[in-house]
């Protein structure tokens, strides 16, 4: 199997419709369910599939990281699905997802690969807690197909972290604390719990105080209240919040949408909004200047996310 991904220019198009198009694969025949559960991950992270080349095994690895492959002179680290779900299955990985996380690079093994569907953000729901505790919070939205199978987005930023690839506490040394206490206030969207926390820490050590959204909907019913109440006062949106920090992808509404959204109201016109996603290339980053966003900074760089929140901010204080 070769690259599979045909036009990136038909799927910029769907910045600001609220679709993403998702590759579906599973991981398996459960020994305990019976089931073969469906799982999807953004076609935009994934680079290409491969049937599972030799690996090259390393002692000590976290549990389920297999090794390393050279793919194209480069050491690409294999990370086992199947492990990191805890589902047992006699049904070996065979099919190999090369993806790219914030200029990571690294391959998933699963069972096998079905087909990429579209789909709208609002049909993608927050997963059941039932889910979320029987995966370990490795889900961060399930969604139903046209033919009744339940899709579950994987949270695939909480497998990296737990591999080792993202999450270390000295990312955040270097960052400088913007002086008295909550002189400065912002809201932030982001489905992804391991997301919210490394944000929640990088605000916590600027001295920013915040307010957490986990989908793009909740982020816009939060900002409208607000705006509907600063307006009865008399007053601006920045005496309530001076920016927006939103993810791209999110159930029920993209940051794409939110982005549109808060550009379109007069009112909120005027806030700055940084997008903070794993997807990096530059397709992406063009899509989110191209509805409005004033700001992409790169998912786990809390570093440069605190330099460029520190930039906004001040230009909206002064």
């Amino acid at each position: 199997m070769a690259t599979f991904i045909d036009s990136i220019d038909e799927r910029t198009k769907l910045a600001g419709t609220n679709h993403l198009e998702v590759l579906l694969f599973n991981l398996g025949t459960s020994d305990d369910t019976g089931r073969n559960e469906v799982f999807g991950i953004n076609v935009f992270k994934v680079r290409e599939v491969l049937n599972v080349p030799e690996i090259t095994t390393a002692p000590e690895m976290p549990e389920g990281i297999e090794g390393f492959v050279s793919l194209r002179g480069d050491m690409v680290p294999i990370i086992n699905l199947q492990k990191f779900c805890k589902l047992k299955s006699k049904d070996d990985p065979s099919i190999l997802m090369i993806t790219e996380y914030n200029t990571h690079v690294q391959g998933f093994l699963v069972s096998s690969v079905d087909t990429i569907q579209r789909l709208n953000w609002e049909q993608v729901k927050e997963p059941p807690q039932l889910i979320s505790k029987r995966l370990a919070g490795l889900v961060t939205a399930v969604a139903e197909l046209a033919d009744k199978r339940l899709v579950m987005i994987m949270d695939v930023e909480k497998v990296l972290a737990d591999a080792g690839e993202f999450y270390d506490e000295t990312v955040f040394e270097g960052i400088r604390n913007l002086g008295e206490k909550n002189q400065y206030r912002l809201l932030f969207a982001d489905d992804s719990n391991i997301a919210r926390k490394q944000i929640k820490k990088t605000l916590d050590v600027m001295g920013v105080s915040h307010i957490g959204a986990v989908n793009g909907a909740e982020a816009w019913q939060l900002l409208s209240k607000m705006a509907d109440q600063c307006e009865a006062d008399g007053r601006d949106i920045t005496s309530e919040i001076q920016a927006v920090l939103t993810d791209v992808e999110m159930p029920e509404m993209d940051g794409y949408v939110l982005t549109q959204k808060i550009k379109a109201d007069k009112r909120l016109a005027h806030l700055p909004v940084i997008m903070h996603s794993s997807l990096t290339a530059q397709a992406n980053q063009a899509m989110g200047r191209g509805v409005g966003a004033d700001a992409y900074v790169p998912k786990f760089q809390p570093r440069e996310l605190a330099d460029t929140l520190e930039t906004y901010l001040d230009k909206v204080k002064n």
